[in-house]
């Protein structure tokens, strides 16, 4: 049984759940078959590479992993392209390299989530205004522009809960990835042998049940409940695993979301994240 995970281990892993994201086809999003929304596959390569020293530097809280992240991210790409993997991926990096047994990093994570102070705020908030993430509103309670003042990061996230997937993963422990993601790609790798399917299969589960808070933030809750259940009329092609036979079918879905200039961002922010969980677990027993 193997220790903690050493940062240059985390460094490697945080880099290749990035690029498995980016080979999958992902019906929206950035990927290696299609480009989109202005951005293309080597910003996100070079925004990872870029992230994955501060993600994983054990002398850095986890508010400073997502700034320094940041800041390296955007400087390599001009743009903001990983803001959500970067605040989903740091708390789990942390959790990574403090946890002995494989079966810990859920309690680990839980243990960091909940320590989280004003200065991890103040980082964190700092780092989303530097992102600038398209349709960030402004809020009576926790506004990222009015600075994070005696308000601890998980505070912040309890009052963003509601309408931000990301935050809610926060103050759950990230039950989106442990409770939902991860069992969906575990099956769909057990229905396919090709980890890219998988990985579509992973995407697509996740658009057909939760509403994606990036499409929801620019272009509102009705945009975002109709890409659902547009996700949800095409299960029958990934029934439980996409195949290749159906890949022509979500490269049209993908046009289409692409044309209306919708991008489930959030979605690929929790495939980034379930596996990068994922390879960080399966690490610590191979």
């Amino acid at each position: 049984m193997r220790g903690p995970l050493a940062p240059e281990v985390i460094s490697a892993q945080f880099i290749a759940a990035c690029r498995a994201e980016l080979d999958a086809l992902k019906p929206g999003n950035v990927h290696r078959h299609s480009a989109g929304h202005g951005m293309e596959v080597a910003h996100f390569e070079r925004a990872a590479v870029a992230a994955a020293g501060p993600i994983a530097d054990p002398s850095l809280s986890v508010g400073q992993r997502i700034l320094r992240a940041t800041e390296a991210s955007v400087a390599a790409t001009g743009l903001n392209t990983n803001l959500g993997i970067v605040l989903l991926a740091a708390p789990l990096a942390k959790a990574a390299a403090e946890t002995t047994i494989d079966v810990g990093l859920r309690r680990r994570l839980g243990i960091i989530l909940s320590q989280l102070d004003e200065r991890d705020a103040e980082d964190a908030f700092a780092a989303i205004r530097l992102a600038n993430p398209a349709g960030l509103g402004k809020v009576e309670d926790g506004d990222v522009r009015e600075g994070a003042e005696h308000l601890t990061l998980i505070a912040a996230m309890h009052l963003a809960a509601d309408r931000d997937r990301i935050a809610n993963a926060y103050v759950t422990t990230y039950s989106d990835v442990f409770d939902f993601a991860l069992p969906a790609l575990h099956e769909a790798r057990a229905a396919t042998g090709d980890d890219n399917l998988a990985i579509t299969t992973l995407h697509m589960a996740l658009l057909a049940e939760f509403l994606d808070t990036h499409i929801v933030r620019k272009h509102g809750e009705k945009a975002a409940e109709v890409v659902r259940q547009e996700a949800r009329t095409l299960k029958p092609h990934w029934p439980s695993a996409a195949t290749a036979k159906w890949l022509l079918n979500l490269a049209e879905f993908d046009t289409k979301l692409k044309d209306r200039g919708l991008n489930p961002g959030t979605t690929a922010d929790f495939v980034v994240s379930t596996l990068f969980a994922d390879r960080l677990m399966a690490r610590k027993h191979s």
